[in-house]
């Protein structure tokens, strides 16, 4: 896999209304960063077992890419839930457990890590209100994405300004689940069924994470929009925990999708 000296985020248009003058986003791939073996590039990722020299250095890049100093590179400690903090300086001590946070602080960078779910970034440019969500299926289907729209109101945001963007997320063709998975949203909604198509394999299905996402996001009553960029799919951009557990590898690296308001 070649080295590349300096991260590559991909930028959506939609964040990007009003010139980036007041929001700067980035949602940055493993390129580049310093670790090495199957962390190669930007591992970001405090919870892996890269080494933490060369996370922090990738978490200072990035950082540096958003303008932003390295100590105000936010990111939570992540635990599927559907809660979201507010957030108006750095962290004393500990990550809090959380899956999204929201602000109007200017020179702090919200960050969601991923490494297949969903990453979703957030702004009310005019009101200068953001947030970032880290959206599985699990956190999704508890109300994760609904949370940090009405965190971001509680801001000062506005509902019709406020746009949503989802970043690399495994496909549709590339998540399969067992019937269990299958079970457990029927008995929420009978209609989730049209997230799932048949499967190779007897008994399992193919479940359509970007879809689910952007329908929860566009029933929050905001404009949201998909990169439609598989994790799973493109080693040379992205991590995906999937691929890693299919390869029976020890450990995976995780991407970051940060945004922050200009000071």
């Amino acid at each position: 896999m070649p080295t590349i000296d300096r991260p590559a985020p991909i930028r959506s248009p939609l964040l990007e209304t009003g010139d980036g003058k007041y929001i700067v986003h980035g949602f940055f791939t493993r390129q580049g960063g310093v670790s090495q073996g199957i962390y190669h590039g930007l591992n970001v990722g405090a919870g892996s077992h890269d080494e933490p020299k060369n996370v922090a250095e990738n978490r200072r890049r990035v950082a540096h890419s958003l303008g932003v100093k390295p100590e105000n590179l936010l990111t939570v400690h992540q635990v599927h839930s559907p809660d979201v903090i507010t957030v108006t300086g750095r962290f004393d001590g500990e990550r809090p457990k959380a899956d999204a946070m929201v602000t109007n602080t200017p020179g702090i960078a919200l960050g969601a890590l991923s490494a297949d779910c969903g990453p979703v970034l957030f702004a009310d440019i005019e009101a200068r209100v953001i947030g970032s969500a880290h959206a599985g299926w699990r956190g999704a289907i508890g109300g994760i994405l609904e949370n940090t729209v009405e965190a971001m109101i509680a801001l000062g945001a506005d509902r019709s300004r406020i746009v949503a963007v989802l970043g690399p997320t495994i496909g549709p063709e590339n998540y399969e689940v067992g019937p269990e998975f299958f079970a457990e949203f029927i008995a929420k909604n009978a209609s989730y069924a049209h997230y799932f198509s048949p499967s190779r394999q007897e008994n399992y299905k193919m479940f359509d994470l970007w879809s689910f996402i952007l329908d929860r996001l566009k029933a929050s009553g905001v404009n949201a929009d998909a990169l439609k960029k598989c994790t799973y799919a493109d080693e040379a951009q992205f991590f995906s925990y999937r691929r890693t557990t299919h390869r029976n590898e020890a450990d995976y690296g995780r991407q970051i999708s940060a945004i922050a308001i200009v000071e």
